[in-house]
């Protein structure tokens, strides 16, 4: 398959050396797997991408929070690396686009494709590291991550949606949240599962996911949000 990585380094302002590294930074497994030949996928490199992603994010958040315990920063990052971030990001800058994917993996664009994206994001990380260095690298995460945490800590985004949904609703209402599930659609192997969340009777929050937790989790977060909780 012949993809036009230029556009995407235009799109970035970074220009590789070596354009075999970016151009495995998005080469999934399964492509690799249906076309013999196509070159290494990205896992190793997303290995190497999570290091540095991690390292990066955690010297950001000590520089930034000197009065904040470990515990506290520990939540933060856990708040910014993670799949629903790193996703969003890789699609902000179109790495959609460009993944290379096999034709079966390429029709799931559910929460499969965010686990490719995020996964994808860090292998890119690793590419640019080894390629460019540590400060483009730096540069590169600071232009497209750092903009979330103020956000996230103002709004407690870094806690767990459920966590803090149900502190809020004992602090607020005085009562402990519940979940039911609501409909379960599509075949055994890719189920999707529809949960809400009540408080007393009232219904407050819908969620859909491939799991029965990945929808509460979801579930909550819309209920934080009709609630205006997060305020």
């Amino acid at each position: 398959m012949s993809m036009d990585f230029s556009k995407f380094e235009k799109k970035l302002n970074i220009n590789f050396k070596n354009k075999k590294l970016l151009r495995q930074a998005f080469t999934h497994r399964s492509y690799v797997n249906e076309n013999p030949g196509a070159g290494e996928h990205n896992e190793r490199l997303e290995f190497l991408g999570d290091a540095v992603l991690e390292l990066i994010i955690t010297r950001h958040l000590y520089d930034k929070y000197p009065d904040k315990a470990e515990g506290e920063l520990t939540s933060y990052r856990s708040g910014l690396v993670n799949t629903n971030t790193l996703s969003e990001t890789a699609s902000k800058i179109d790495m959609n686009e460009f993944l290379l994917l096999s034709k079966g993996e390429s029709k799931d664009i559910g929460r499969a494709r965010q686990y490719i994206l995020a996964n994808t994001f860090e292998a890119l990380i690793g590419a640019i590291y080894l390629d460019l260095g540590y400060d483009i690298a730096y540069d590169f995460i600071a232009d497209n991550l750092f903009g979330y945490i103020d956000d996230m800590v103002d709004k407690k985004l870094w806690k767990d949606a459920k966590s803090f949904f149900q502190e809020k609703a004992q602090d607020i209402e005085g009562v402990t949240p519940h979940y039911k599930l609501l409909k379960e659609d599509g075949p055994d192997h890719a189920k999707e599962f529809t949960v809400g969340v009540y408080i007393g009777d009232n219904l407050v929050g819908e969620g859909v996911g491939l799991s029965k937790q990945d929808a509460e989790q979801k579930a909550a977060e819309d209920g934080l949000k009709k609630k205006e909780w997060y305020k």
